[in-house]
C-alpha cells in the first residue's frame, strides 16, 4: 500500500507542476501560490539562475541604487565563465613551488579566457600564501600560480586551474559588485 501512495505521489507532482504552468498566461505567476510544494526551486539553467538570485536580493535591498544596477554585465561575465569552464583547453606544468597553466580557446573563448585570469589573477594573488601572474597569449592566456611552501604548492597542483579558478567565496561577492555598477567586466 505504502508503494502504491508513493507511487502516486510521484506522479501527481509533474502533474501538478505542469498543469500549473500550462493554465498561466506568459510568465504571469499571480495566483499561484509561491510556497506550494509542488514548485520547482532550480531554475534550469545555472546563469539564469544565478541572475534570478542577485535580481531578488537586490530587490529586497532598500539602499540598492537602480541608476547604477547593471545585470547586462552580470550576464557577460556568466558567459564568460560558462565559456572558460566549458570550452576552455589547459595544458598544466609543474614550475618550481607551483604549476604553469596554458590555457587556450578558439574566438571568444580565447576573450572569456584573458578576462577571467586577470580578473582572477587580481582576486588570487597573495591569497593563502598564494602568487599569481597572467600573461595573455594569442589564444587565451598563460597563468603561473606558486606557493609560500611545499603544502601551498601541493595544494596549487592538486586543485588545478579550474579548482583555483573556483577556490573560496569570492565569486558571490563579485557578481553583487557586477550587478550593482560597482565593478565593470
Amino acid at each position: 500500500m505504502r508503494k502504491l501512495l508513493f507511487a502516486a505521489v510521484l506522479l501527481a507532482v509533474p502533474i501538478g507542476v505542469h498543469a500549473q504552468h500550462v493554465g498561466h498566461q506568459g510568465h504571469d505567476m499571480a495566483g499561484m501560490d509561491a510556497g506550494n510544494a509542488t514548485m520547482p526551486k532550480e531554475s534550469g539553467q545555472a546563469a539564469f539562475g544565478a541572475i534570478t538570485e542577485v535580481v531578488a536580493l537586490l530587490e529586497a535591498d532598500p539602499r540598492t541604487d537602480w541608476s547604477k544596477v547593471d545585470v547586462d554585465a552580470l550576464r557577460a561575465h556568466l558567459v564568460d565563465m560558462d565559456n572558460v569552464v566549458l570550452h576552455a583547453r589547459v595544458a598544466a606544468t609543474p614550475v618550481t613551488g607551483g604549476m604553469r597553466f596554458d590555457i587556450g580557446g578558439d574566438g571568444a573563448v580565447a576573450d572569456s579566457i584573458r578576462r577571467m585570469t586577470r580578473s582572477h589573477d587580481a582576486m588570487t594573488d597573495g591569497r593563502d600564501g598564494r602568487h599569481a601572474s597572467v600573461a595573455d597569449t594569442p589564444d587565451g592566456a598563460t597563468m603561473i600560480v606558486t606557493g609560500d611552501n611545499a603544502a601551498a604548492a601541493q595544494k596549487i597542483r592538486a586543485l588545478g586551474f579550474f579548482g583555483l579558478m573556483s577556490d573560496g567565496v569570492h565569486h558571490q561577492q563579485h557578481h553583487m559588485m557586477m550587478a550593482k555598477g560597482e565593478m565593470h567586466h
